[in-house]
C-alpha cells in the first residue's frame, strides 16, 4: 500500500539522521580525510571496538552505555512501524528457519568476505582493520559479543526491515529499494576504505532480497551477529601472527 510521503519522507530522514545515516555522513568525511592524508590508505588503521578509558571499569561502563544508546533509534523505528512483529518477522514462531538461514547466510557472506578483505588489502584500497582493541580483561569477550549483537540489531532492523518497508510504502520500485538499502550499508563502512564499501554493499543486496522474499529480519540478525562475533572475538583471542596474511 502506497502511503502519504508528506509524513513518511521526514520520518525516514529523522530515523536515519539519528542512526546509520549519521554514521554514513561521518564515514564519508573520514574516507575523504584518509585519502587526503600524507600516509597511503593501505598504511592507515581503522579500529573497531576501541578502548574508551585506561580505567577498566570506567571503560566497561562506557562500552555498555554505547551499546545501549546505539539501540535507541531501533526502538524509535519499531515504535513508528506500529506493528513491527508482523511487518518485519521479529516473532519467534519459526526458530529453526531463522537459525538455519542465519547460519547459512553468515557462511555465504563470511567466507567470500575473507577473500575480499585480502584482495582489498593487496590492492591498497582498504585501511588495515583492527576488529577489537579492548584490553585483556575478563569482560572483553562478553562486551564484544554484545557489540556484535548491537550492530546486527541496529543495522538489520534499520537498514533492511525499516528502510525497505518504508520505501516500498512510498511506492519505490524494488530495484531502487534494494539499491538504497545496499548503498546505505556500504556508505557507513567507507571509513574502512573502498573494500569495506563494496563488500557491505554486496551484503546489503543479498540481505534486502532475502527480507523482501521472506518478510523475516531475524535470520539477518543471526547472520550478522555470527559474522561480527567471529571477527571481534576471533581477533581478540587468536595470535596476531595468524592475521599477518591480511
Amino acid at each position: 500500500m502506497v502511503r502519504d510521503d508528506r509524513r513518511l519522507r521526514p520520518e525516514i530522514l529523522i530515523v536515519l539522521g539519528l542512526s546509520l545515516g549519521q554514521s554514513a555522513v561521518y564515514s564519508l568525511v573520514t574516507i575523504v580525510a584518509r585519502l587526503t592524508a600524507s600516509q597511503p590508505l593501505s598504511q592507515q588503521t581503522a579500529t573497531l571496538n576501541p578502548s574508551q578509558s585506561v580505567r577498566p571499569y570506567l571503560d566497561l561502563t562506557y562500552q555498555l552505555l554505547g551499546i545501549l544508546f546505539a539501540l535507541v533509534p531501533v526502538a524509535l523505528a519499531l515504535y513508528l512501524l506500529r506493528s513491527p512483529r508482523s511487518l518485519l518477522g521479529l516473532d519467534v514462531r519459526r526458530p529453526w528457519f531463522d537459525l538455519g538461514w542465519g547460519v547459512a547466510l553468515g557462511a555465504a557472506i563470511g567466507l567470500p568476505g575473507l577473500g575480499l578483505v585480502w584482495a582489498a588489502s593487496a590492492l591498497g584500497i582498504n585501511a588495515n582493520l583492527v576488529p577489537a582493541a579492548l584490553p585483556p580483561v575478563w569482560w572483553a569477550v562478553p562486551v564484544l559479543i554484545l557489540s556484535a549483537l548491537q550492530n546486527a540489531i541496529l543495522e538489520e532492523i534499520i537498514v533492511v526491515g525499516y528502510l525497505v518497508t518504508r520505501l516500498r510504502e512510498l511506492g519505490w520500485r524494488l530495484p531502487w529499494v534494494i539499491a538504497a538499502s545496499a548503498v546505505l550499508r556500504g556508505s557507513y563502512h567507507l571509513y574502512q576504505g573502498f573494500g569495506g564499501f563494496i563488500g557491505n554493499a554486496v551484503m546489503g543486496v543479498v540481505f534486502a532480497l532475502f527480507f523482501i522474499r521472506t518478510k523475516r529480519v531475524l535470520p539477518l540478525v543471526v547472520a550478522h551477529t555470527l559474522l561480527d562475533v567471529v571477527a571481534f572475538v576471533g581477533y581478540a583471542l587468536l595470535p596476531r601472527e595468524w592475521f599477518s596474511w591480511l
